[in-house]
Formats: C-alpha cells, sequence, structure tokens
C-alpha cells in the first residue's frame, strides 16, 4: 500500500487567515504597524501529511510554534528536528522546506510577518545563538494568538488592524525574548545581583568601590563584575551612579534642596563632578534640569 499523499495544508479543525494585498499596504503604510505587521496566520491540528517546499523562500519571515507531535524542517540546507514546545523562525526570501511527522503528526501556530522592524527582531532571534528555541507551555500565548486572529477575521477598521498587530508583535517577542520573560516573571529575589540591587537602592546616600561591594557579599571583585554586567548592562559603579542621579532627579523635581545638599545628599563630596555626572546621564546640568521641571 503506498503512503499517502502530502498536504500543503488542509486538516480537520485548521483555521488561517491570509489578508489581502490592499490590507497589506495599509499595514506598511500605517506608522504604528509598518515596523511589524502579520501578512498570514493560522493553527494546524494533528496535520498528518502537512508539508512545505518553498525553493526561493518566502517575501515575509515565518514563525511557527510545535505544541505536539515532531517534524522536520530545512532551512538553507541544515536540517532540524521540530519537538513539542519548540518554535522557530524562519528568515524571509531563504530556501526551506517542512514536513510532519507520519507518525506523530505536529500541531503548529504559524504566522507570517513583515515590517521596517523585522529583519531586526530576526536578528535578536539569531543572536540567541540558536536556530530554534524551546520554552515552557504556556496556555496565556495560545489565547492571545487566538485573540489576535479573531481580531483579524472580523473587521479592517485602522483601530482593529493597529492592535491586532502591537498583539502580534507581543506574541512572537514572548517567545525570542522569552528568557528575559522567565526573568521577570519568576521571583528572583534570591539571587546574588538581584540582592545587589536591592543593596545599592538602600545604600545611595553612601559611597563605595566595586571592593567595597564584593566584600560586603564575600565574592572577588572580577566575579561580581562579570555576572552584574551579563545581567544588567553596566558595570557596578555605573549603575550605581546611575540610581543616585535618578534618586537625584526626585529631589530636584520634589524638594528645595538645593545642588549642594542633594549632591551631599548622594554621597558627592564634590558638587562640580556631582554636576558633571548628572549631566552624563540626563544630558543637562542639574539646574537646567529643575528648571525645566517647573517651566
Amino acid at each position: 500500500m503506498s503512503d499517502s499523499p502530502l498536504l500543503e495544508q488542509g486538516f480537520l479543525g485548521q483555521k488561517m487567515i491570509v489578508l489581502p494585498n490592499t490590507i497589506k499596504k495599509r499595514l506598511a503604510g500605517n506608522q504604528l504597524t509598518r515596523s511589524f505587521y502579520i501578512t498570514d496566520m493560522g493553527f494546524y491540528p494533528k496535520a498528518l501529511n502537512h508539508f512545505r517546499i518553498r525553493k526561493n523562500g518566502a517575501p515575509e519571515y515565518i514563525f511557527i510554534y510545535c505544541i505536539e507531535g515532531s517534524g522536520i524542517m530545512r532551512i538553507d540546507g541544515a536540517s532540524i528536528q521540530v519537538v513539542p514546545n519548540s518554535f522557530y523562525i524562519i528568515p524571509k526570501n531563504t530556501s526551506h522546506s517542512y514536513r510532519a511527522n507520519k507518525h506523530d503528526p505536529w500541531s503548529i501556530y504559524w504566522l507570517h510577518f513583515g515590517g521596517e522592524g523585522a529583519k531586526r527582531l530576526y536578528k535578536r532571534y539569531s543572536r540567541q545563538k540558536r536556530i530554534s528555541g524551546t520554552l515552557p507551555f504556556e496556555n496565556e500565548r495560545l489565547l492571545l494568538f487566538d485573540q489576535i486572529f479573531r481580531m483579524l477575521q472580523s473587521e479592517y477598521t485602522s483601530t482593529q488592524l493597529e492592535f491586532a498587530n502591537i498583539l502580534g508583535l507581543n506574541f512572537v517577542s514572548s517567545f525570542v525574548y522569552c528568557e528575559i520573560d522567565q526573568n521577570v516573571q519568576t521571583d528572583n529575589r534570591n539571587s546574588l545581583v538581584d540582592m545587589i540591587i536591592q543593596f545599592l537602592n538602600d545604600n545611595l546616600d553612601k559611597s563605595f568601590k566595586t571592593e567595597d561591594i564584593a566584600k560586603h557579599f564575600n565574592y572577588s571583585s572580577s566575579y561580581l563584575f562579570n555576572i552584574f554586567k551579563k545581567r544588567t548592562g553596566y558595570s557596578l559603579i555605573h549603575f550605581f551612579n546611575l540610581k543616585k542621579v535618578q534618586k537625584a532627579c526626585e529631589y530636584l523635581k520634589y524638594t528645595d534642596l538645593s545642588v549642594k545638599e542633594i549632591s551631599y545628599k548622594m554621597s558627592f563630596q564634590d558638587p562640580l563632578y556631582f554636576s558633571r555626572t548628572f549631566k552624563k546621564y540626563i544630558g543637562v546640568p542639574p539646574r537646567t534640569y529643575r528648571r525645566q521641571q517647573h517651566n
């Protein structure tokens, strides 16, 4: 008995939307959506014999999220095993193919997207040093997908399209930035970096060197420097001074304390150095900042 024919689409329970070119042009020209907009989207459950071959690629980026089953994907000659809770972004104009496992066919959510910011979003995805990514299953993502789908299915007013595509960017970003998202959602107050940040925020009226902070937490200065910069993007002292300046902004806006008094409260013994540091972060000297806040 011969194998069943492969299908590009057409599965029990499937749903899909392909936006007409007139709508795509409106999205590409709209100031709120031209950075990111969806052109097609859908859901293929238990997609037995599903396959797709695009020798010249697609004109948009393709996002695929597998929630169950498996399959195989080839992108520019590289083979990828598709597994549950994995997601993929195929770059536009890139040769690719994919097919569901005939013994354990996948269920996939997918969408095509374009826009001025699409390339940058894909680069951010690629920069994670992954061809694909896996993440814990969250039903909220699927509910968001369904909300976007219903909005694009119902009407095409400007506000409806804008909101649907803003949500679309949020949906894709929740995968691309999943590690950050998980860090934000997870209570990490006991982590070392979080404890350091709390310590610095509690001691803005004091002056520390990196060695002082390292001694307080009983770690080497180089170790703390590396993990702190990796997490926050700042060195310890750079971050500490930034927080001091942010606190100084509050004093300038909501109190009558002089710049000199604020300087001392933030443990800057030289008001001139404080003013230079303030301008470095905020762009204007303290007195100018205060004047701007009261204009």
